[in-house]
């Protein structure tokens, strides 16, 4: 069972807020960074999130189709296949879909996997995110409403945003201000709205500093204290212990104590893309600069098929983003963690 059922997915997320552990949750947009998410989770003994966004979703679909629901629906389809043959379980997530994109991608995603419900089937994905960190928080709760009813009667789980994530990912663009700062207030009226799990499961993504993109470490000015505050609030409302679960966007160039300060706070899952990125792509410079002569057909001559072939410098990818996810496992200390 690598791919996780609904029941599998909450025991995942569960036993990571109890373990003091967070999942690496990995972006990405092509069927050799879902095998390489897939290797480094294996390699880490740890189970995992695989996520795709909307650009990620748009380009897996082709440049010229640029669908999203084709391009995610295709991605799922595959990971259930390529997935059977690793020994940790995987949950598949659709990152940041904003207000524009829900009828786009979202809501048609729900769709498909209510009718594959009503089947006696597993849903397409185990969960989504709705961002609605640009609008107000208001009708940013209207919509979570909607959608987490409709999440429900798909059996998958909901991620949701308050607060904005700075820095650019995929189009959306937050700026650096105190709005990178969730409030106790905000969180209370997120209980108030959506429950806290009573009308359906979802996770948080509040924020602390948090900001998209690359950065060096100490950069980032997180204030992971800010996480604390929110749970205590609404904990004490409501006469629960760390009542969220939640979700750690735009962690580049976090300090490891800063991340782990922020599991300690009920943070079950950290999205892990721009250093993933990296990780793909440095072996495909370092073959294409070792083998130029190769590669190109310099003054006349024929290259060289051996280092051309896309499978030479995709192995060497493969591998060096699968590094990077072990450490993200190390790092979140799911490494060593998983169910089966």
């Amino acid at each position: 069972m690598p791919i996780a059922t609904p029941e599998v997915y909450a025991e995942m997320l569960d036993r990571a807020k109890a373990g003091g552990f967070a999942y690496p949750a990995i972006n990405v947009t092509s069927s050799q960074t879902l095998n390489a998410a897939l290797r480094g989770f294996a390699e880490a003994e740890s189970d995992g999130i695989i996520q795709v966004s909307t650009g990620g979703a748009e380009y897996l679909s082709g440049s010229t189709v640029k669908d999203m629901v084709t391009g995610a629906t295709a991605l799922a389809e595959y990971a259930r296949v390529v997935a059977a043959k690793y020994p940790v379980t995987v949950a598949l997530h659709t990152d940041h879909c904003p207000k524009d994109k829900l009828d786009g991608y979202m809501r048609p995603l729900l769709d498909i996997s209510i009718e594959r419900v009503n089947k006696g089937l597993e849903p397409l994905f185990q969960s989504h995110m709705w961002d609605g960190s640009a609008v107000p928080l208001d009708e940013n709760l209207e919509i979570a409403k909607e959608l987490l009813d409709k999440c429900a009667k798909a059996r998958v789980i909901m991620e949701m945003e308050i607060g904005v994530v700075g820095g650019e990912e995929d189009g959306i663009v937050g700026e650096i201000n105190e709005k990178l700062y969730t409030t106790p207030e905000d969180a209370l009226a997120t209980a108030e709205a959506v429950g806290l799990g009573e009308k359906g499961r979802y996770m948080l993504a509040a924020t602390f500093g948090n900001v998209h993109g690359v950065y060096k470490p100490g950069h980032v000015k997180l204030r992971p204290g800010v996480l604390k505050e929110i749970q205590d609030a609404v904990g004490a409302k409501y006469g629960k212990d760390k009542p969220f679960d939640l979700v750690f966007h735009g962690g580049s160039g976090s300090l490891l104590e800063e991340i782990h300060e922020a599991i300690s706070y009920g943070v079950v899952k950290m999205n892990i893309d721009t250093d993933t990125q990296y990780a793909f792509t440095r072996p495909i410079a370092d073959h294409m600069f070792r083998n130029y002569d190769g590669v190109l057909k310099v003054d006349g001559e024929v290259g060289n098929k051996k280092t051309y072939d896309p499978r030479s410098y995709g192995k060497a990818a493969e591998a060096g983003m699968a590094a990077r996810v072990v450490e993200a496992c190390q790092h979140l200390k799911s490494a060593g963690t998983k169910i089966s």
